[in-house]
């Protein structure tokens, strides 16, 4: 006998039961509905952070590496005097009785610039005169005498050879020989005085030719510390009446280079000053000498350069403040990059841009130790540095050589270096 197992059909039975019995918990919707749900909040929330974290990416500022020129300069003051300067000034002691020129005028060497009073100059010149007279009477009579001696020395010589010897007597010969001796003697000094007061008279003369002071030079008239009347006293340094310039057209600026800058500055650079009469003219210079001896002034050593002025146009007068710029060193066509690019480092904030996912990042391990290289610069030898350029948007270190720089630029070179090339000077946080 056949049994049926198909369950049985109770209509009550099924109606307490009810039609939801035999279903399985993956078929139910209400769990499908709760998990989208929670899908949906958490893909928002992690697109809320990409979003979030992909504005917070750091901005790069940059500027493109170009092509130009580059000059290296030193800065220097100084004031301008002229190329040949004097002092004039009395060598003698007396009073003032003539000035015969003033400030600004034209002098020939030669030329009397002051007179002062002579009258004791006359007298002490008329006084050795007198006694160089006196010491010529004093020589022609020593000669006579020497003359009057050896005449007598001779009579007395040829009347003992007459004699045989027999007179005069050897005592009287004696005595004609040391009248000579002593005759001679006396004209020569005699002779001696005579030289002594000749070398008088001609020192008196020159000081009374001193009297009258000379411009030692042709040139022009910068100063004069003295008046009719003035008595000038010159016992212990010679006294300074006048300062005389050579050449104004022609004039030197002497500027003080620091140590630091020394060693750029070369004899035969060119230059340029200002002067605070005409700010706006800037009047060219050459250096002639740089001194090697240096001055130190309140602990700061210095070092003395020499430029040669051309002064044509007499604009420049000695004395004038000169702020002077020696060009050092001149690069033309050479690789510029801003001194910001090499100062500046990557600041490791936030995530990379183009770095994987949020998502993948929340599932991925934990990050060890060295895999971010640190954002400084290695040590490099002089001349080596780093600078960081802009490739597929993120910062890439490339190594220079640098050359000189004007405070602003440098001059690069290196390997990979290309005009154009977008250099990061700055690094700003995203908003």
């Amino acid at each position: 006998m056949k049994k049926n197992s198909t369950p049985p059909t109770d209509p009550a039975l099924q109606a307490l039961l009810g039609d939801d019995s035999a279903a399985r918990w993956w078929r139910r919707p209400m769990l499908w509905t709760s998990v989208l749900a929670l899908l949906l909040v958490v893909g928002s929330v992690l697109y809320w952070q990409e979003q979030k974290a992909s504005n917070n990416a750091p901005v790069f500022v940059t500027e493109a590496l170009r092509t130009g020129n580059l000059t290296l300069t030193v800065s220097a003051n100084g004031t301008l005097q002229p190329t040949r300067a004097v002092n004039v000034g009395s060598e003698l002691s007396g009073t003032v009785r003539r000035v015969l020129v003033d400030v600004n005028d034209r002098v020939s060497a030669g030329q009397v610039l002051v007179e002062l009073d002579t009258a004791k100059l006359n007298d002490q010149v008329q006084r050795s005169r007198a006694s160089l007279a006196a010491a010529q009477a004093s020589l022609a009579q020593s000669a006579a005498t020497v003359k009057e001696s050896q005449a007598t020395l001779a009579r007395f010589e040829e009347v003992s050879r007459l004699s045989g010897g027999k007179v005069p007597s050897g005592a009287e010969l004696d005595q004609g020989r040391a009248a000579v001796d002593r005759a001679l003697a006396a004209q020569a000094s005699a002779q001696a005085n005579v030289t002594v007061v000749r070398t008088n008279v001609s020192t008196d003369e020159t000081n009374l030719a001193k009297a009258s002071v000379r411009s030692p030079i042709d040139g022009v008239v910068l100063s004069r510390t003295v008046d009719p009347g003035n008595a000038v006293a010159a016992s212990l340094q010679a006294v300074t009446l006048f300062s005389v310039a050579e050449n104004l057209a022609q004039l030197k600026l002497a500027v003080n280079v620091d140590e630091a800058d020394v060693g750029a500055v070369k004899v035969g650079q060119k230059a340029s000053f200002t002067v605070s009469a005409y700010p706006a003219r800037r009047y060219p210079a050459t250096i002639r000498r740089v001194d090697f001896g240096s001055t130190k002034t309140e602990n700061v050593v210095t070092y003395v350069a020499t430029l040669d002025v051309d002064n044509t146009d007499l604009s420049l007068r000695p004395g004038m403040t000169a702020s002077s710029t020696i060009v050092a060193t001149e690069r033309t066509g050479v690789l510029l990059v801003p001194n910001t690019a090499l100062r500046f480092t990557p600041a490791a904030t936030g995530p990379k841009v183009g770095s994987t996912s949020m998502l993948s990042r929340m599932f991925s391990g934990p990050r060890r130790p060295g895999d971010r290289k640190s954002a400084g610069n290695d040590p490099r030898a002089p001349g080596q540095r780093q600078i960081w350029i802009l490739k597929d948007g993120q910062p890439a270190p490339l190594a220079v050589t640098t050359g000189i720089s004007d405070g602003r630029n440098t001059e690069v070179s290196g390997e990979g270096l290309e005009a154009g090339m977008a250099v990061i000077v700055d690094q700003r946080a995203g908003q």
